[in-house]
Order: structure tokens, then C-alpha cells, then sequence
């Protein structure tokens, strides 16, 4: 999801004490799993010591076990994560011969119980090496970076995957504002663009809802673009986050007026997008008159949301048609980082 601040303005809601996970009270969960093996590789794998007998240098990750998630129940975060793992070193002399050495360390205890001095961290030669200083190098030196890095794994994961699993409430603080995003906090490889530029005038239909004045019969140019996107959750699930006020009110990080039948209207992003239901499906489809505030008076686009249930995962398709001309490129992106990526990043899907 973007930082808050970021992007069309127009998309964005300032940091405000209403903006609550209907005061954190559900219990959030987020798989990291994947992106701390990852990472943990990353930092291992820039392992280099130098001294008067040498380099050591980590050069794989032999094993690496374990899990890790975070999680939000009443407003307080919970990190778990432990982690075995044994990286295997190459140790190269700086005698003339050049010997090359091969050795190991082992972590048995990353994990939350432990604090970063606790952790149980040895060297160790291959048994069919011969003795080298270079072994007192790494446990003198090496040894040390690695209890580093792992240290940094800790804070990283801490301070960057905890955006949006909790949210400021009336009494309490403020959260810091988010560092910078990192590509792999997000999965958006499944989002497919297929953007039609077809510019057509179409008549702005009336609404009481809109307080801009247009003049009745205004025909604009209007745009249409398609989307799909792949969620990691069922199609069930998926249809209440789109329909449901307090999910709404998650994901947006805002307060949400949304009457979730057909027929019913909606109002988000501090009012920056509203509309109505036009057709309900349960689980399956969803049908709307959607605007942005700053559109020209009484004209909505037709967005409809197709969902395919595939087990562990469902499909969306989108179809959004009647955008104003010149609107197109901020309307798909809105939609993609503010409905989509907020989605899948305060919900895990």
C-alpha cells in the first residue's frame, strides 16, 4: 500500500484520531514467513570479515527453519517468529599459499523469546579441516556481524511490516509516519492492466448526493480500463471486505459510511469517493456508481467487481467505465493502491 502522503492527493486521508480499526479491536494476521527467509539470506549472505590472518566470508544458507507473524489483538502487536538456521562460511588465508578453509555457523535461538545478545551463535570448523587462525577471526569478529545483521532482520521487520496492522485511536498516540516502503512489502505481480482509452461523451446522470451543480444533459468524454488482481482468501470473505462499514473502515484507515445492500450508498476516504450499490450478488458480484469528489458535478463512472472463488485464492475482475477523459490513469492507480494493495496489506490476502 502507499505511504499516506503519497500519490493523487486527492486519494490520500491525513492522518486523523477517528481514523480506527474500529479501535483495533479484531484480531489481525500477517504471514512474513517468506519475506524473513528471504531477508534472512540477504543479511547473512553480506557477511565479510577481514584481519592480519584473512577473510571470512559467509557464502550459503545450508538450512533455514522457522516461521514468522505478526499480529494485532486489542490494539497491542505480537511478533513471532523463530528461526533455526546454519550458513556455511568460506575462510581464505592471506599466507602466500592462499589456502582456502571451509567452515559453518549455526543460530539455534532467533526468535521473539530471545533478545539479540541471548542469541546462541557458534563457529566452527568442517571436520575434515585442518586448525587455522582464521577460526579465532570468526569467532572474534565474525561472530559478531552475524549477531548484528540478525539484530537488523528484528528491527526491519518490526518497524516496516507493522504499517497498518495498527491504527491511532482517540486516546492514544499518534503512530510514526511510515519509512519508506520496500518493493516485496506488497505482492501486486498478479495485477494485470488492460487499459482501453475509448473516449466517448456520455450524458453526467443526476444525484442528489453530489453538492456540484453541472447542468442537466452535459455530455463529457469518458475513458474505460479493466483490472485483475488475485487474493489469497475466499470469495466470501473477499465480497464482505468490499461491502461491510467496519472492514471498509480498516482498509482505508478511515471513517466509512457504507450501506452494504443494493440500493445502498457509500462514502470514503473522507469523502473524496462516493456512490451506490446498483447490484448485489452475494460472493459473486458486485455492481456500483462510483465517483470522485472532484468530478464534474452528478457524473459517476459504472464499476463492476466480478469475483471467481479458486479454492485458496479468488479472482477479481474489474470493469470500470465512463471515467472523464484525462482521469483514467488516477482512477486505476487509485483503485490498485488504494482498494487492492490496501487490502492485501492490512488483511494478509
Amino acid at each position: 500500500m502507499a505511504k499516506w502522503g503519497e500519490g493523487d492527493p486527492r486519494w490520500i486521508v491525513e492522518e486523523r484520531a477517528d481514523a480506527t480499526n474500529v479501535n483495533n479491536w479484531h484480531w489481525t494476521e500477517r504471514d512474513v514467513s517468506s519475506w524473513s527467509s528471504e531477508h534472512l539470506r540477504q543479511l547473512l549472505l553480506s557477511v565479510r570479515v577481514e584481519g592480519p590472518e584473512g577473510v571470512c566470508q559467509v557464502t550459503d544458507i545450508s538450512k533455514l527453519d522457522g516461521e514468522a507473524s505478526i499480529n494485532n489483538r486489542k490494539g497491542k502487536l505480537f511478533f513471532f517468529y523463530e528461526w533455526q538456521l546454519r550458513a556455511r562460511v568460506g575462510w581464505v588465508s592471506t599466507s602466500s599459499s592462499g589456502v582456502k578453509y571451509r567452515g559453518t555457523v549455526d543460530v539455534s535461538n532467533l526468535s521473539d523469546e530471545n533478545d539479540e545478545d541471548d542469541l546462541d551463535i557458534s563457529a566452527s570448523l568442517c571436520k575434515d579441516q585442518p586448525s587455522t587462525p582464521l577460526l579465532d577471526l570468526m569467532k572474534r569478529t565474525g561472530i559478531k556481524e552475524v549477531r548484528r545483521v540478525l539484530g537488523e532482520y528484528v528491527r526491519q521487520l518490526k518497524s516496516e511490516f507493522s504499517q497498518g496492522m495498527i491504527l491511532p485511536t482517540t486516546d492514544g498516540p499518534k503512530q510514526p509516519p511510515p519509512e519508506t516502503a520496500k518493493k516485496n512489502q506488497v505482492k501486486t505481480n498478479k495485477t494485470q492492466i488492460s487499459a482501453t482509452t475509448k473516449c466517448t461523451s456520455s450524458p453526467s446522470p443526476r444525484s442528489s448526493s453530489t453538492p456540484a451543480p453541472c447542468p442537466t444533459g452535459i455530455r463529457i468524454p469518458t475513458c474505460s480500463f479493466n483490472l485483475r488482481e488475485t487474493f489469497q482468501t475466499s470469495a466470501d470473505e473477499l465480497y464482505r471486505t468490499f461491502i461491510n462499514q467496519e472492514f471498509v473502515q480498516v482498509f482505508t484507515r478511515s471513517v466509512a459510511v457504507v450501506d452494504g445492500r443494493r440500493g445502498g450508498r457509500f462514502q470514503l476516504l473522507d469523502g473524496s469517493v462516493s456512490g451506490e450499490f446498483t447490484q448485489l450478488v452475494p460472493d459473486q458480484r458486485i455492481e456500483m456508481r462510483w465517483r470522485f469528489r472532484t468530478w464534474p458535478g452528478e457524473h459517476y463512472a459504472t464499476v463492476s467487481l466480478e469475483l471467481e472463488d479458486r479454492g485458496d485464492e479468488t479472482e477479481l475482475r474489474m470493469e470500470c467505465h465512463g471515467v472523464p477523459a484525462g482521469e483514467e490513469d488516477s482512477t486505476r492507480e487509485g483503485w490498485t493502491r488504494f482498494y487492492f494493495q490496501a487490502i492485501k496489506q492490512t488483511f494478509g490476502y
